[in-house]
């Protein structure tokens, strides 16, 4: 009973271990970017002028948008930058889209379009886009995305800074708020993600840029191997391969963009599992690039393994947890497996602590880029725990699909990405 008493220790410790010292962990790499890269930085809405405007390229593949299309394009006729063209990757839409899309290109002079005779997914419509480009930086959004006026400013600048920078990756605001989810969302995507895009800038590299808002330098995506149709998540593979490739990725939160989400669970879970899936595969075949030359990559090596470190944890908490559920229910469990408490004492508290914690940080570091976030501070401080136990299902449900999954699959998905094939 002593080594089932010291077993149940560690992994109690571990499981509750993990999401509060990755949270300290976001906080402080937020924090040092703050201070280093954000606090004597302009207003987002008030970009500096820049030396020079090369032409801007900005790519929006889309598939079935009838609904959302004149909104995109409409307010992409008024990005405020003087060197810029439009292009629109039709992808074998079967509603409106074409026409639709037609006759947005005849009222805004920057646009053009592309017609793809049947859908082929977003990497190849990116694929399509990219090599029609005019322009060396290539912006891109979602179909369903509204691109900030000075989002292509802020990214142009960056690039310019250095020469290195294959992608930047841009700060996405979550537009549908009337949902109990959507409200949970607004305390993801700055309490979690904006953290940690900001922390693994500064400690390491991404993990992913957020495919719905990122520029590219071309010269950068043709080295690394173009957008890969194989893949189900385009954005973290091309991500891995241009940073292997020696190129650097970094994060610019004053180019915002406004993102549609899922409002349903199960359409939030599908989503998520896709994105567990396909970083999991990433993670098959980059592995093998790292280890040919580890030093080369030692900076890719803490997203690596906290990637690993969180598998562990989510397998490790979904066993706990139906431990702990076989114990509610009066069926005893073998002596050699700890009885699992799903709700710790002292460190449920602290916990929650480290999360009120977060939150603050986070809405702080985060206000300048969205008015009024003192608002959704009571979303925001829930978010982390539905964040956790979504990370830890959709991990479980996305290695063994990752692991067996058809070779050369076909990734066509329908956008804007909530989570529903096509």
């Amino acid at each position: 009973m002593n080594r089932a008493n010291a077993l149940q220790t560690v992994l109690g410790a571990f499981a509750f271990g993990y999401p509060f010292v990755m949270a300290w962990y976001w906080m402080t790499g937020g924090l040092l970017f703050r201070w280093f890269r954000e606090r004597n930085e302009p207003m987002p809405d008030h970009p500096p002028a820049l030396p020079e405007y090369p032409l801007v390229s900005i790519l929006i593949p889309c598939h079935n948008e009838e609904k959302q299309a004149e909104e995109t394009f409409a307010v992409l006729g008024q990005v405020d930058y003087p060197n810029f063209e439009i292009l629109a990757i039709n992808d074998g839409s079967r509603d409106r889209t074409a026409e639709i899309l037609d006759d947005l290109a005849a009222r805004i002079p920057q646009m053009r379009v592309v017609h793809l005779t049947r859908n082929q997914g977003k990497a190849k419509a990116l694929n399509a886009g990219a090599l029609l480009a005019r322009g060396e930086l290539l912006v891109c959004i979602d179909g369903d995305a509204l691109l900030d006026q000075n989002a292509v400013t802020w990214f142009v600048r960056r690039m310019q800074s250095d020469g290195r920078l294959g992608a930047i990756t841009g700060n996405p605001r979550i537009r549908n708020r009337s949902t109990l989810l959507g409200r949970l969302q607004v305390g993801e995507f700055s309490a979690i993600v904006g953290l940690i895009k900001r922390s693994q800038t500064v400690f390491g590299w991404l993990f992913t840029v957020s495919g719905v808002i990122v520029c590219f330098r071309k010269r950068a995506v043709h080295e690394a191997g173009w957008w890969s149709a194989e893949s189900l998540t385009d954005d973290v593979e091309l991500t891995w391969r241009l940073q292997l490739a020696g190129w650097r990725i970094e994060f610019e939160p004053k180019a915002l963009c406004w993102i549609l989400m899922p409002e349903t669970l199960r359409g939030l879970w599908r989503q998520r599992v896709r994105w567990s899936e396909g970083g999991t595969h990433t993670m098959f075949i980059s592995i093998p690039k790292m280890l040919s030359a580890p030093f080369k990559h030692w900076r890719g090596w803490p997203a690596f393994a906290n990637y690993l470190i969180s598998i562990v944890w989510a397998y490790l908490m979904c066993l706990g947890s139906a431990l702990w559920f076989v114990k509610m229910a009066g069926i005893p469990v073998l002596p050699f497996i700890p009885a699992f408490r799903l709700l710790p004492e002292w460190w449920g508290i602290l916990l929650t602590l480290t999360y009120l914690v977060q939150s603050v940080v986070s809405v702080t570091v985060d206000h300048r880029y969205e008015s009024r976030m003192g608002r959704a501070l009571f979303w925001v401080v829930w978010y982390p725990l539905l964040f956790w136990t979504l990370q830890a299902g959709t991990a479980v449900a996305g290695l063994p699909r990752a692991m067996f999954r058809a070779r050369n699959p076909k990734g066509t998905w329908v956008s804007p990405d909530r989570g529903v094939r096509a």
